[in-house]
């Protein structure tokens, strides 16, 4: 079996890109976090994604970064896959991040185009080759132009995949169009997440693998019951589930993400604090939709 067969094996089908709790000064709490790194993998979770962009990794310091990181490796390595966000837009610094968190046991890296810079095809491909070359970890290369301003075209992830010890990619381009032509131009045991709950359904139809989600926060059984319906030819199940879960894949992004899971996750009782600037709280109108939303599906 290849390398990236084993991989994609590793990872699951549901991984949580799982937030960072905050105390009531808005400090990390690690021990909130090992606490929900259980919850999660105990509510349908193969796996979590630590300081990734619903983790706030922007306003963690490296130090935040790497506690953190080990708290979750300590609460539930050897039980779920625990990856670790380290990608930044300098490949110098992401090469060092990496290689200093494969040193606390993580499973796997996920590496975030370089944002703001806004590099050509070609420099994404140095970049992540550079980043790739630097570890044996699997990799998950993460593409979410919407955030970063440059979108990992097909052909780059293509060339890509070449590289051993990247496996995966988190698609969140939310185009259709373009999570099939992955399909089509990877390699079959090349992994393609849908980086998008309300996406998870079609990207499987095109030959996906799984989602990285932040509804699984709350819902991890149902979303683990929709991809399995669907892999068993289920697909009517599979989009009953959907149609189900829909309003709570939507509201979560009624701003910007993670302010309405975190909230969310206060309201039904498991305290994960507040988010640190330059995020702000949910407004009225926006807590009060996260709300009615969780007392339809009976998750308050």
């Amino acid at each position: 079996m290849r390398e990236c067969e084993i991989a994609m094996a590793q990872f699951g089908r549901l991984l949580t890109a799982m937030v960072t709790p905050f105390n009531s000064e808005l400090e990390v709490d690690y021990e909130r976090a090992a606490e929900l790194a259980k919850k999660l993998c105990e509510g349908g979770s193969d796996g979590l994604v630590v300081c990734g962009t619903t983790g706030e990794s922007p306003t963690l310091t490296t130090e935040e970064k790497l506690k953190l990181i080990q708290v979750v490796v300590d609460a539930v390595g050897g039980e779920a896959i625990v990856l670790a966000g380290t990608g930044s837009y300098c490949t110098a610094e992401t090469v060092e991040l990496t290689q200093a968190v494969q040193r606390l046991g993580v499973d796997g890296i996920m590496l975030v185009a370089p944002y703001y810079n806004k590099p050509s095809q070609e420099g994404l491909y140095q970049h992540f080759r550079t980043v790739a070359e630097s570890t044996s970890l699997p990799i998950m290369i993460y593409n979410i132009p919407g955030r970063t301003g440059v979108n990992i075209l097909p052909e780059t992830m293509a060339r890509l995949a070449e590289i051993p010890n990247i496996v995966a990619i988190k698609e969140s381009s939310g185009n259709l169009e373009q999570a099939a032509a992955l399909r089509r131009l990877l390699p079959k045991e090349f992994a393609i997440y849908s980086g998008d709950d309300s996406l998870t359904l079609p990207i499987l139809s095109v030959g996906g693998t799984g989602v990285v989600s932040v509804a699984s926060h709350l819902v991890g059984r149902q979303i683990q019951d929709m991809i399995e319906a669907y892999l068993k030819g289920d697909v009517a199940t599979a989009a009953k589930l959907n149609g189900e879960l829909m309003p709570l894949f939507k509201v979560l992004f009624v701003t910007t993400n993670p302010v309405p899971v975190k909230l969310a996750l206060n309201m039904v009782g498991c305290p994960v604090g507040g988010v640190r600037l330059p995020l702000v709280e949910a407004g009225e109108a926006e807590a009060e939709a996260i709300r009615k939303v969780l007392e339809e599906m009976h998750l308050v």
